[in-house]
């Protein structure tokens, strides 16, 4: 039986793969009559189907995740940890997303097209298949600041409820698939898009760059930039900038909290416990190196 079966969370068993555990050995090919080797042994690789925190609902018709719960992906092989170890990979920050359009079992989807919340499962599901469900990474305590390795359970990961974040914040979705918010302070109503994979990676390389340069950070007003398609139905590019850079503190933070709720993601939240001073707390998994690294 396979070790996802029974399971409510994000991760479902590939129905083909019901009774596989582990990479299938073949039958041994039939001794050719020449004497010679027949062909090579083929390895079958498990698969398993990763639920999708959006549900496919905010892909466009014409995305081949448009209103699909699940994606099927393969386990990890040692292929998959020549891309992760891969130095010009690793430098140009593409060694994750890599890995992962590796193990998509469907071509038609590309990594860059992901949601961000989709993209996360993927990835945790991805990382379990190679490393298992133990996460150990350093952490240091809030309190006395104390350093020591913590192991984290990642098997169920939950589900966001974003649909009940809509209704506590009253925010509301269009049917172009964003969502409307008015924020305490201005009263303006700001329409908000789901960031994909490649929004996230062009933020992170815009900071990097500002960083290189020696630049002055502007990471908040960025996402803000990234995000926001209108402000009171005004989509022109000049109101938005004039509007994320004289937006109230107040309505900065409303915004921030609201757009986080509402979006589909995995929670990862688990609870943390200082093993010098005791300190108890809730916090969100650290996805560090050592998540596809491992010590």
């Amino acid at each position: 039986m396979s070790r996802n079966e029974g399971r409510t969370d994000i991760f479902d068993t590939t129905p083909e793969d019901t009774d596989v555990t582990a990479a299938v050995a073949p039958q041994m090919p039939p001794h050719h009559p020449s004497g010679n080797d027949a062909p090579p042994m083929a390895w079958s690789v498990p698969t398993e189907f990763v639920s999708l925190p959006s549900r496919g609902t905010f892909y466009p018709t014409d995305h081949p995740l448009h209103n699909q719960d699940t994606v099927e992906i393969r386990y990890m092989t040692a292929k998959e940890e020549d891309i992760l170890s891969s130095r010009a990979l690793l430098k140009e920050g593409l060694a994750l997303d890599r890995m992962l359009q590796s193990v998509i079992v469907d071509r038609r989807v590309d990594v860059d097209t992901l949601m961000i919340g989709d993209k996360n499962a993927l990835l945790v599901a991805a990382r379990i298949t190679g490393y298992g469900e133990e996460y150990v990474t350093s952490m240091t305590c809030p309190s006395c600041g104390n350093t020591d390795d913590h192991t984290f359970d990642i098997s169920e990961p939950m589900v966001s409820d974003h649909e009940s974040a809509l209704e506590e914040f009253g925010a509301t979705q269009t049917p172009h698939n964003t969502f409307l918010i008015e924020l305490p302070m201005t009263q303006a109503t700001v329409e908000c898009k789901l960031l994909t994979s490649l929004d996230e990676m062009t933020l992170v390389k815009d900071l990097q760059r500002k960083a290189k340069h020696k630049q002055k950070s502007t990471s908040t007003t960025d996402q803000f930039r990234s995000f926001i398609v209108s402000v009171n139905g005004d989509d022109s590019p000049l109101i938005r900038i004039s509007f994320i850079n004289t937006m109230p503190a107040r309505d900065a933070r409303y915004l921030r909290t609201v757009y986080r709720e509402i979006t589909p993601n995995i929670d990862l939240t688990h609870t943390y416990v200082c093993n010098e001073c005791e300190y108890e707390a809730s916090l969100e998994v650290p996805l560090t190196a050592d998540f596809f690294w491992p010590k």
